[in-house]
């Protein structure tokens, strides 16, 4: 009799343990994961579906799955599919909710998921909402670091805020705090991130890609440190051939870098077929880094996108630099075919659309030599675009916006030739003469004066012209300019 009440307790605990609802990254669920980075989001359906049927009480496979609506709909930018899709997201949270409370992932996985839908608002201008479930997500993590300090994917996620926090204005950083109670500074964000990069290279680490890419955009854009950025991305644990994500972050910030030629070569090399989500956005890419080289097959992969695209962004752009592409060809009439749909296609939400719309309002035809040089400038192909302009004397262009650009593209270009103090001139006669106009030329001549100072190391110039940055008010490509003087201040005051 005590015989058949052992085993009958031993059967009760047995039964508990196997209903007990836990988080684990089993090796199905471990595919799932890798499959919906890798946007294979069909396979990673049927492995979700599979997890769903034999291991019922996984509850890492809500936290899966949100990946897969969150790529769908940053990808997309279909505003009905992210009103569909968004249900799912609270069903997921309470799923969540109901697993171990003692596992490292149960408030982790509720932040994660915030986040991503953080995100995905940004897409649709609903930012009171992704501020909310920013601040919600920070604090999640931080009680989920203070209570399992030695899960280190906590840091994934708080590096990367911790140095988006550290942009902000300090005169701002008070209502920050009041409102959401996050603090952070990019240097605190940089260094948590390499703490996880650090210890990947001795342990298995289940989000070591997102947090390669990551970091390395945060050293791009918010340390302003492109070679270190390149280095960090060229990991050979990310493979462009066989992830359109990696694909995307190599071609990005290798076209960030002035490694547009490589930019190219991966984005001509990305994994195509039905298994993968469709990834639009990689032929605005390619098109837009054909016509920094001035390739004459630029055009395909531009109007490929706007054929095929359904979201908002990137539309009117994409038609802007189909006109620049048919100027530079010599066709003024096919040029004003495109730029006419700047007006009536996409969205203005981004800075790169409204300044497309802006030119097709404005009704005035680029230069074309000042178009060019800008085009081989931003490729990184600075010789070809300084033998361009050496040719010209600011006496050749009749408006005040061209000779601006002139004096502009020169100090772009001898700066990036390492001309420093050449470049310098060029940038205050860009200043002196454009600081009260509507074009950006003065605003980022400023920025890259600080730029230029801070790494001579001379840090009273460099506030100062980081200062003068943000008192510069124009129309195009304000915020992205203001947001990278605001970082290179944090970085001297750190």
């Amino acid at each position: 009799m005590k015989k058949l009440n052992f085993l009958f307790i031993l059967f009760l605990l047995t039964s508990f343990i196997t209903d007990a609802k836990h988080f684990e990254f089993t090796p199905l669920a471990t595919e799932a994961y890798q499959k919906a980075m890798s946007l294979r989001i069909e396979e990673a359906k049927k492995d979700i579906s599979k997890i769903k049927r034999e291991d019922p009480n996984n509850k890492i496979v809500y936290f899966i799955e949100n990946y897969i609506d969150f790529f769908t709909v940053f990808i997309n930018e279909d505003k009905s599919e992210f009103k569909k899709l968004e249900k799912n997201k609270y069903p997921r949270l309470k799923q969540i909710r109901k697993g171990d409370s003692n596992s490292p992932y149960y408030l982790y996985s509720q932040a994660e998921i915030k986040l991503q839908w953080a995100l995905a608002r940004l897409k649709f201008k609903q930012y009171l909402n992704a501020f909310n479930e920013v601040s919600d997500a920070y604090h999640l993590l931080k009680r989920n670091e203070k209570k399992f300090p030695d899960f280190v994917a906590n840091k994934k996620s708080l590096g990367m805020l911790h140095a988006i926090i550290g942009t902000i204005p300090d005169k701002y950083k008070w209502g920050v705090k009041l409102l959401s109670g996050m603090t952070g500074n990019i240097k605190q964000g940089k260094k948590e991130m390499e703490e996880i990069l650090i210890y990947a290279q001795s342990h298995p680490f289940m989000f070591e890609e997102e947090t390669l890419v990551m970091y390395a955009f945060l050293v791009l854009h918010l340390k302003d440190d492109m070679e270190s950025a390149w280095d960090i991305i060229q990991n050979k644990k990310l493979d462009p051939k066989t992830n359109p994500l990696v694909c995307f972050a190599l071609g990005n910030i290798a076209l960030h870098t002035g490694k547009n030629d490589l930019a190219i070569e991966i984005l001509e090399n990305r994994p195509l077929g039905s298994h993968y989500a469709k990834f639009h956005f990689l032929d605005y890419m390619l098109g837009l880094s054909k016509l920094y080289r001035l390739d004459k097959d630029a055009n395909q992969y531009l109007l490929k996108y706007v054929e095929n695209f359904h979201g908002q962004n990137y539309i009117k752009e994409a038609y802007q630099k189909l006109a620049w592409y048919e100027l530079i060809q010599g066709n003024e009439i096919n040029y004003l075919h495109y730029i006419k749909f700047c007006k009536t296609e996409g969205a203005k939400i981004i800075g790169g659309d409204k300044n497309a719309e802006k030119e097709a309002k404005a009704k005035q035809i680029p230069n074309m030599v000042l178009l060019k040089a800008r085009l081989l400038f931003d490729g990184g192909y600075y010789e070809r675009a300084l033998k361009l302009l050496k040719r010209r004397t600011i006496s050749d262009f009749e408006t005040q916006k061209d000779q601006l650009e002139y004096a502009y593209r020169l100090a772009r270009l001898t700066h990036n030739t390492g001309k420093y103090d050449k470049a310098i001139i060029f940038y205050q006669t860009t200043i002196n003469e454009g600081k009260n106009a509507s074009y950006y030329f003065a605003c980022n001549a400023a920025l890259q004066i600080g730029r230029i100072y801070e790494s001579k190391k001379d840090l009273n110039k460099a506030k100062e012209f980081f200062n003068l940055c943000l008192s510069i008010k124009p129309d195009e490509y304000r915020n992205s300019l203001h947001q990278k003087a605001k970082a290179g201040l944090n970085r001297i005051s750190n």
